[in-house]
């Protein structure tokens, strides 16, 4: 707002002194003329002089409007700085000698306003290499797991263990290595192919890039584009599909190799050919590694190895997909749901039926 009000004061201001001047010179040097001690010339020239004179001034207004602006944007990202580090390292990190993947919640209470909780005893073991599934309507608490086990956000109470060890004794750099999050909303950086996929690691080699890339089933379609790897890749993927740039984070999340690999909904918005081209991307990304799936399709997930139904901040329903089915619970509601939608042809997203129904 000072900003917006410098803007509107100073350029005016600048404005009506030139008006006043132009006004002076015009009244002296008429009064000038008619004493016929002046030619009318000399007035149009010293009024273009006015002019020549005011412009680099207007100018210099203008200039102190964009600093103004520029203050009013350091002022914000400095108080971002400025902010003090919630989730702190311990002063002494543990960590295993050799990660094997295991993740166990035990009875894990977690609000982003206090007095608000959006996970409400949540209790639960992986073992390595197992597949779960978290399903459930929008607003459940899905999400908020997984941010909790990536150590965003500090629990109000229980504990997380990965490997034995609770996630408050890891360094978060360190436990963050091992798990690889490949989000539904996938960000691409402006900058090439391959840096997209190795985010600038030298540890990861041309070759685990090209390897990564040929397994997810990408790499036809970046060989075939005209700078192969290095093709350019404008800022959030612009320029690529949907499908494209899922492919694209299944590779990056490969080339890192991370023993824990949480996925949020991975097939949504493609086309069939491009989800069957995920599927079996997914395929190979999940060898032996544990993982938790976010899932709205439930035809997606028919084949881990559980499936925790989420409702409300807590666990409403664990088993497989024929065991819950069985159950004629919430899980088997919202499957009917979903298979109503799609035998109807709807196009609507399933997850807006599943909310709605809920």
């Amino acid at each position: 707002m000072r900003s917006t009000r410098y803007n509107a004061m100073f350029y005016p201001v600048v404005e009506i002194f030139s008006a006043l001047t132009i006004g002076l010179t015009l009244w002296y040097g008429g009064s000038l003329i008619l004493k016929q001690a002046l030619l009318p010339g000399v007035i149009v020239a010293f009024i273009q002089y006015i002019q020549r004179i005011y412009h680099p001034i207007r100018d210099i207004a203008e200039k102190y409007n964009i600093m103004q602006a520029a203050m009013a944007s350091s002022e914000r990202i400095f108080s971002l700085l400025d902010n003090e580090e919630t989730v702190k390292n311990p002063p002494a990190p543990r960590r295993p000698q050799q990660l094997r993947g295991a993740v166990d919640f035990q009875d894990v209470w977690l609000a982003y306003r206090p007095g608000e909780p959006v996970l409400k005893g949540i209790s639960f073991r992986v073992e390595p290499g197992e597949k779960i599934a978290l399903v459930g309507a929008t607003g459940g608490g899905k999400t908020s797991i997984i941010s909790a086990l990536c150590r965003f956000y500090e629990l109000e109470r229980g504990a997380i263990l990965v490997d034995g060890l609770d996630i408050k004794s890891w360094n978060k750099q360190d436990l963050r290595r091992h798990l690889g999050l490949v989000l539904q909303d996938v960000f691409l950086f402006s900058g090439n192919m391959a840096d997209n996929i190795t985010l600038g690691d030298p540890r990861i080699s041309e070759a685990r890039m090209q390897e990564a890339a040929r397994r997810v089933h990408i790499a036809p379609f970046i060989e075939h584009l005209p700078a192969g790897y290095q093709e350019e890749v404008q800022e959030r993927g612009v320029t690529l599909s949907q499908g494209q740039r899922q492919l694209l984070s299944f590779a990056r999340a490969l080339a890192f190799d991370p023993k824990i690999l949480i996925l949020d909904e991975a097939t949504s918005s493609v086309d069939t050919r491009t989800e069957i081209l995920i599927q079996k991307a997914l395929q190979e990304l999940l060898k032996d590694r544990t993982a938790l799936i976010i899932a709205h399709r439930l035809s997606t997930i028919k084949n881990v190895n559980r499936i925790l139904v989420i409702h409300k901040g807590e666990i409403w329903e664990e088993g497989n997909h024929q065991e819950l089915l069985a159950r004629q619970g919430l899980y088997s509601r919202l499957y009917e749901l979903q298979y109503r939608a799609q035998e109807s042809g709807d196009p609507a997203e399933p997850s807006s039926h599943v909310t709605g129904g809920l």
